[in-house]
């Protein structure tokens, strides 16, 4: 009878906590976006499967010493992973749309603002009986609205490693979901007529220009913010490689290869953070609130900035694009497009998109930078 006993004492049956069950169903509803509803796959689905494995009683996944613990350290904590991302999406970056209309800086800086007014409701949120943020955790929840993934789980192992879990989560959701949320904000604050816009097509970049431009880039986030410069720089790297035109054989395993390689121990490191102890707060909860007040802002300060660029302009830019200067690339600027084709069928805006759109990437490493600089 003894040996029954300790036999049933080390199934998992006899050890499951009610915590550890609401977890793993929240990994499977993360696989279940990812594969039925295909939001986010590419991430999602490890982060799911993360969950999952980090939650199953006497597993060790998460120990010291089991497999997502090794990779969090290694990855998350040394801040490693997020920069090959970064490289890697350097690499996939073509900045002519933004070359070729510097103006559109502009819209990718307007987009950023959704983080630093999270940043102050998240201090507001203080008052709130059972929630609690410090300085460094609300400045790591702001970031989720510059839909930034990467750069979301970047700060947040800077400044609230507890936390990172359902930053993640919030930032990847929310990013996958930008067809979803978008398109009613850039409705609401444009006018049919103003949808209907066609913008003038861009002049031709040199691959000189191309080839500058990173470098440009780099040097001024030198100067000006070297707190940014781990992201910038990385970034700038992966387009350097691309647009040099001499490396084509690096240019393509940051593409590829180390991206995809990258993206699994990252989704799995991030995954490991959603253990039942660690989730299961009511802080989470404001995460997630004020994750879809910072996108909301962030989307909707972009197409304010759009529209009285486009009055000044005499109407020769659609204020549609300034919804693209949230980070998601290039998922924002394809439903920038796709809303204005509704509006006008001769209306392709998506190249227009690019520019605030690889503009709003910048923008959120620099409000990144700016953020560690405060508080970190």
């Amino acid at each position: 009878m003894e040996k029954l006993q300790v036999l049933w004492d080390s199934t998992a049956l006899a050890n499951f906590e009610p915590g550890q069950v609401i977890m793993m169903f929240m990994g499977g509803l993360l696989l279940y976006l990812a594969i039925v509803r295909k939001f986010e796959p590419l991430l999602l689905l490890p982060i799911g499967f993360g969950a999952v494995l980090t939650n199953i009683p006497l597993a060790g996944f998460s120990d010291a010493g089991g497999l997502l613990h090794y990779i969090y350290a290694v990855g998350i904590e040394t801040g490693v992973f997020p920069l090959l991302i970064f490289m890697g999406v350097g690499a996939l970056t073509d900045f002519g749309a933004l070359i070729a209309n510097p103006k559109m800086l502009l819209l990718g800086a307007a987009a950023q603002f959704g983080i630093f007014a999270t940043l102050f409701g998240a201090i507001a949120l203080n008052y709130v009986p059972g929630l609690e943020y410090s300085m460094k955790e609300a400045s790591a929840i702001a970031i989720i609205g510059g839909a930034d993934g990467p750069t979301a789980i970047f700060l947040a192992s800077r400044l609230a490693p507890d936390l990172l879990g359902a930053i993640a989560v919030a930032a990847y959701s929310y990013m996958a979901l930008v067809p979803i949320i978008q398109p009613p904000i850039m409705k609401a604050l444009t006018s049919v007529d103003e949808r209907k816009i066609q913008m003038e097509q861009l002049r031709e970049v040199s691959r000189k220009e191309k080839i500058l431009f990173p470098l440009g880039v780099l040097l001024l986030t030198i100067l000006f913010l070297p707190t940014a410069t781990p992201l910038v720089g990385m970034f700038c790297l992966g387009n350097l490689m691309r647009e040099s035109g001499v490396v084509e054989r690096l240019s393509g395993a940051a593409q590829n290869e180390l991206i995809n390689i990258v993206t699994i121990f990252l989704g799995l490191a991030v995954g490991s953070k959603m253990s039942a102890d660690k989730f299961l707060k009511a802080e989470t909860l404001g995460i997630l609130v004020l994750g879809a007040l910072a996108f909301a802002i962030g989307t909707a300060t972009g197409v304010l900035m759009a529209k009285l660029m486009s009055r000044m302009s005499g109407g020769k830019i659609n204020p549609l694009i300034g919804a693209a200067g949230v980070s998601a690339v290039p998922m924002a600027a394809r439903v920038v497009n796709k809303v204005g084709l509704e509006a006008n069928p001769h209306n392709f805006l998506l190249m227009h998109a690019m520019g605030p759109n690889v503009a709003g990437v910048l923008g959120s490493a620099v409000a990144a930078g700016i953020l560690l600089a405060l508080v970190g």
